[in-house]
């Protein structure tokens, strides 16, 4: 039986404000409900690296970037619509 993917996400936030840390709360009780020990998380602070943004093409956060499984896909605002986030991540409702 082969192992399930991997999930990859990165998430582009803007320090502690509502909608970043919302979008971080969200994304992970989610990844702890249907991927428990089956996802990465890095999450970039854009306000600590500017140039990282600037290099990555990120204009608007919070932004999500899952990496893998492929198709890479990004999604942006504060992930509390849960049937479009899981849509979008490729995941079973």
């Amino acid at each position: 039986m082969s192992k399930p993917p991997l999930f990859k996400f990165r998430l582009y936030v803007a320090g502690d404000g509502p909608h970043s840390t919302q979008a971080r709360a969200n994304l992970t009780a989610l990844c702890r409900e249907l991927l428990p020990e089956r996802h990465e998380i890095e999450v970039v602070d854009v306000l600590r690296d500017p140039q990282r943004a600037l290099t990555d093409g990120v204009m608007l956060t919070p932004l999500l970037v899952k990496l893998s499984p492929a198709p890479i896909r990004k999604i942006t605002g504060s992930l509390s619509q849960r049937e479009p986030l899981l849509q979008a991540l490729g995941l079973p409702a």
